[in-house]
């Protein structure tokens, strides 16, 4: 959860690592739009952080003005999207593949790097059930997976396409599919995706190091 500046910092860079610089994309023509898309998912992902950086720093009535601001813009880009996304769910490093249906309940919690496909269902397994799923860091969510119930997922895991994730994976580095969800290799999150947040840190540790010499 952002709760500095430099947390707020930190949390954009990491994302813009995870989503591969897609701001510097240049101008696109209406013909391209696809890309377009592309980046406009970049544009959520950082209102996401600064809405997320309003609501748990700047919580003066002097800044109530830019937080309303802040949600209806969150909320309207949210609905040209696809996607129902709540602040504080997600660690650093998210990268969400592209614009389509993604459901995350507001309770649910995701942690560092995950990379999401569209058509994914993050929430209760029924409407009276309040417990929502746990994921770890390094997490790959592959698209049309739906994970429901009060299950926890560990580190490193790849989640198939189209899974339907009802139970706890409790060992790490493996990758899960089916319906209902089964382990199917040994290989996890490092053989689909880069770690953003660990590149980030790296990054920072030796800058930090050569300022001293």
């Amino acid at each position: 959860m952002i709760t500095s500046r430099e947390d707020y910092e930190f949390y954009l860079e990491a994302d813009k690592i995870a989503l591969n610089n897609i701001e510097n994309i240049p101008f696109l023509e209406k013909d391209l739009y696809p890309l377009k898309y592309f980046q406009d998912v970049y544009k959520f992902q950082r209102l996401l952080r600064k809405l997320e950086y309003y609501l748990n720093c700047k919580k003066s009535i002097f800044y109530k003005p830019l937080r309303v601001y802040l949600r209806w813009s969150f909320a309207r880009l949210s609905q040209r999207l696809g996607f129902v996304i709540h602040p504080n769910v997600f660690g650093p490093g998210l990268s969400i593949a592209y614009p389509g249906s993604i459901i995350v309940n507001i309770d649910a919690r995701v942690g560092e790097n995950c990379r999401i496909h569209n058509n994914v269902h993050i929430a209760t397994s029924t409407y009276f059930e309040s417990s929502v799923p746990h994921i770890g860091d390094n997490v790959f969510i592959g698209p049309g997976a739906v994970i429901v119930g009060d299950i926890r997922i560990a580190d490193n895991i790849a989640i198939g396409a189209n899974s339907f994730v009802n139970k706890s994976f409790l060992e790490e580095g493996i990758t899960i599919a089916g319906a209902p969800a089964r382990k199917i290799s040994d290989k996890g999150f490092d053989s689909c995706y880069r770690r953003s947040t660990e590149i980030l840190r790296a990054r920072i540790q030796n800058q930090t190091a050569s300022s001293k010499l």
